[in-house]
């Protein structure tokens, strides 16, 4: 997905600051690491990338971590694989690097932040590159950023690499929890050869990419490390700098944490943004290990809200030299050595929905027809709205007022919205169903927009949906990843309908015993898109079947055949995929769109075709299960 140029800013240098090394830092095991009073100074804390001071630091701690490299355990070896979601939390997105060995990324999830490292403001000085001697795939499922010198001047002649996501919505609804988390190696250096390595794990606001200064569009520092000390250091940057209340531009944090073993194996490091609680905190993990917690009480409340309260994009990084290494003994000497890896095994980002969600169901919005007053390009069509892909985004022309629209196909009792912004926001909008597409009342407004992140409960009904969105936060058009609607058929799922319950099987993971081809595939039958469809083989008997992912009471199946309809079939009902009971039966179909009553329960629901009206394959359009 491409992003406009002129959003991509970076922080300007102003001149560094003295390093002032006037504190001890707070090394892991300590109280203050984890209980820092707010709007104290810590001069450990760090700025990544942002802003022209130096970060202070007290090198008495470097005996400490020198001793606890030699009593390293064995590392934790790399994952195989992205790890499942925690409890409670489902997957967003995530990158494994399974590309071929010496390839570059994929530009359509990231982007190379090339350029001189003084640019960034704080005083580094390589220059980052796209090319793969620098930034590559290796073949064996990581991403590595390496630093290479050349020339004898070990303060010049660095190369390196910074990438960062195209997406920047990333980030927790108000009520939810988002968890930021990758498996990284250090670079495998010490504090005898690794003076100036400065590897970071970070997240900036999206309001950074609109035209908010930093630091009061947010940072959240997950993992620096400085000279091979063997550490990882979690930081907030807010407000303003210097000083304020995030005591710029150190930032508030947790201070020096030992982080045994971390040059030499994979581990493990997470960040969580937790809005379902009061006040609201920001959690750092080490290998699973809450090390560091930070609350809302503890920073201004404005300052907290513009730079927590909204997306993120999230940022690799091996920079060399700098405030934040020279703090601690220095930058790159003659001792330091060139090809120094930073690997990254996979990132992933998690998500808690708000806890009045749990019940919500389908979102009813996926993958239906959507429509718009305009686009940016073809890049960003109203279908990426509406797709379930937090990485492709809806842009619209650069003017006010613009809309999106979505058919969700029939009429629907809705209760439910989301609605994720790119950083180019509405800032001003309102939800707006109708019957026919073309009269339309108003069921929500949101006059300000005060974030890009907008849950909300809603009472209306319709089968069209749209934004209408008539003010933008921002000087380029009104920009949407994803607008998910949730609710129950207001015409009871059509005509004869004997019942009603909540559609269950929407998106749902879906499987046949054939498909025509890959045109044709089960999943297509529970999409809720009835341009799509499920098409078997030319033969009897033929199945389709959904996992629900929990057992659920039954009220009703709706199928909406294809001109090669079944003449007989079966709704079938199990608990294990296996083991099937027969809930309803009929010889005498005759196609059409049919909502026959079920009473049953089950986890997975089939359909077993056992006699098709044509000499072609059984074929659905949308195969529907109700029920609580």
């Amino acid at each position: 997905m491409s992003f406009r140029p002129k959003r991509r800013q970076r922080r300007l240098a102003g001149g560094l600051l003295a390093v002032v090394a006037a504190a001890a830092v707070a090394f892991a095991g300590s109280p203050a690491a984890s209980a820092q009073p707010t709007g104290t100074t810590h001069p450990a804390q760090s700025a990544r990338n942002t802003s022209p001071a130096q970060k202070t630091a007290s090198p008495a701690t470097a005996q400490k971590t020198a001793a606890s490299r030699a009593a390293a355990p064995k590392a934790a070896a790399a994952p195989a694989a992205v790890p499942a979601a925690p409890t409670g939390f489902t997957t967003t997105w995530s990158d494994d690097f399974n590309g071929p060995a010496n390839t570059g990324l994929d530009t359509g999830n990231w982007r190379y932040d090339a350029g001189e490292g003084w640019t960034f403001g704080t005083g580094e000085i390589e220059t980052m590159t796209n090319s793969t001697s620098n930034v590559y795939q290796d073949g064996n499922g990581h991403l590595v950023l390496k630093a290479l010198h050349s020339g004898t001047d070990p303060n010049a002649g660095w190369t390196s690499g910074r990438v960062e996501t195209q997406a920047d919505g990333f980030g927790a609804q108000p009520g939810g929890v988002v968890r930021m988390q990758a498996s990284i190696q250090q670079p495998n250096v010490t504090t005898a050869n690794g003076a100036g390595y400065w590897p970071a794990f970070w997240m900036l606001g999206s309001p950074l990419r609109v035209g908010v200064p930093w630091p009061g569009s947010g940072e959240v520092d997950i993992l620096e490390d400085v000279n091979g000390r063997s550490s990882v250091f979690g930081t907030l940057h807010c407000g303003v700098s210097p000083g304020g209340p995030c005591n710029e531009s150190s930032g508030v944090g947790s201070g020096e944490h030992a982080c045994a073993g971390c040059q030499t194996g994979y581990h493990t490091y997470a960040v969580e943004v937790d809005r379902s609680t009061s006040p609201e905190q920001i959690r750092w993990y080490l290998d699973g290990a809450n090390y560091f917690t930070l609350r809302s009480d503890q920073v201004d409340a404005t300052a907290w809200a513009n730079a927590v309260d909204h997306s993120y994009y999230i940022i690799f990084d091996l920079a060399m030299g700098g405030g934040f290494p020279g703090a601690f003994g220095g930058g790159p000497n003659a001792n330091t050595v060139s090809g120094g890896q930073m690997n990254i095994d996979y990132v992933a980002v998690y998500n808690k929905a708000p806890a009045g969600n749990a019940g919500l169901g389908a979102n009813i919005a996926q993958g239906k027809p959507t429509t718009a007053s305009s686009t940016e390009s073809a890049d960003f069509p109203a279908s990426n709205a509406t797709d379930g892909n937090i990485t492709s985004r809806w842009s619209s022309g650069f003017s006010d007022p613009q809309w999106l629209q979505v058919d969700l196909g029939q009429s629907y009792n809705l209760s439910h919205a989301t609605l994720t912004w790119e950083a180019a926001s509405a800032s001003a909008y309102q939800l707006q169903t109708s019957d026919d597409g073309t009269n339309w009342r108003t069921i929500y407004s949101n006059s300000n927009s005060p974030a890009d992140l907008q849950d909300t409960a809603l009472s209306g009904s319709g089968r069209y949906v749209r934004v209408y969105a008539t003010s933008r936060a921002s000087q380029w058009g009104d920009s949407l990843y994803e607008l998910a609607l949730y609710g129950s058929p207001s015409s009871g799922g059509g005509t004869g309908d004997p019942g009603g319950g909540t559609l269950l099987s929407q998106g749902k993971p879906a499987t046949a015993s054939s498909s025509e081809n890959s045109s044709f595939v089960a999943a297509n039958a529970v999409d809720g898109n009835t341009n799509t469809r499920w098409s078997s083989g030319f033969s009897d008997p033929q199945w389709l079947q959904v996992d629900l992912g929990a057992t659920h009471t039954l009220s009703k199946v709706a199928l909406n055949w294809e001109a090669a309809y079944a003449t007989g079939y079966q709704i079938q009902t199990s608990t294990n995929g296996t083991s099937w009971t027969t809930v309803y039966s009929t010889t005498t179909s005759t196609g059409g769109v049919q909502t026959v009553p079920v009473t049953g329960s089950g986890r997975y629901v089939r359909v077993n075709c056992t006699g098709r009206a044509t000499q072609y394959g059984d074929s659905l359009w949308e195969f529907q299960v109700y029920g609580s």
